[in-house]
């Protein structure tokens, strides 16, 4: 079932043909599934012969000061102050966008991240040159804000329910926060609150082309937008 699921998205991304790298936003809430399946994607993808580019929003973090200005348990910072999306449109998906007016976009040389969260330090990672037909696959929380949204040519969010999602944070995090009610608090009182931002002020369900119902991994269900990828704001002034 996940395999057929696999398959299914491979072939949707595969057949865009865009005339430059395609940027595949691979979004959800904490601890849904969203490394897991890009990994997976990446590597299926790799087998049919497509350059991959593997990204995370991990890479592009504020400092530690900016994303608890608002306090550690705050989600209105959580949501807010947690991510440079200036810097993951000039070094990221903008050099991987058409050549247009919209600043430095185009030219296909990029830098995957820009700041390792867990030094609190940046990055002095070198451009890459992105093959044309080469496949983004950029996973993180909150990637259909309006901020960066219009700058996917694609975008896939990974559902899954908090009461699956918070256990999964537990096991993967506990060492972490240093226990098991430590990330469950941390959990209940900044992420899942954050989140419900999100969900509630972006509704980025609406705004996916692909939904993975993730609350079995070994058992996903997959559903399509009954609409094509829309146009973006980039791609359509170069169109004109």
């Amino acid at each position: 079932m996940r395999q057929e699921t696999l398959d299914q998205l491979a072939s949707r991304l595969m057949a865009l043909q865009i005339g430059h790298p395609v940027r595949v936003a691979i979004d959800g809430v904490d601890a849904a599934g969203k490394t897991t399946l890009a990994d997976e994607l990446a590597a299926l993808l790799t087998q049919h012969g497509r350059p991959v580019i593997r990204a995370s929003i991990d890479g592009f973090h504020r400092p530690r000061s900016e994303r608890y200005r608002q306090g550690a348990d705050s989600p209105e910072g959580y949501y807010a102050d947690s991510c440079d999306y200036s810097a993951l449109r000039n070094a990221l998906l903008g050099p991987l966008g058409p050549l247009g007016p919209l600043g430095p976009h185009g030219g296909r040389r990029f830098r995957r991240s820009i700041f390792d969260y867990r030094t609190d330090t940046p990055i002095t990672a070198e451009e890459e040159l992105a093959p044309e037909d080469s496949i983004l696959l950029f996973d993180g929380i909150f990637l259909l804000r309006p901020e960066i949204n219009e700058l996917w040519d694609y975008r896939i969010f990974v559902d899954a329910p908090f009461a699956a999602t918070i256990e999964r944070a537990i096991l993967r995090d506990s060492d972490l926060f240093g226990s098991a009610e430590v990330t469950r608090a941390r959990y209940l009182e900044r992420y899942i609150p954050g989140q419900q931002i999100y969900l509630a002020s972006v509704d980025p369900l609406q705004r996916a082309q692909a939904i993975v119902h993730n609350e079995d991994p070994e058992h996903p269900s997959l559903a399509f937008s009954a609409s094509p990828p829309t146009l973006t704001t980039e791609q359509a002034i170069e169109r004109q």
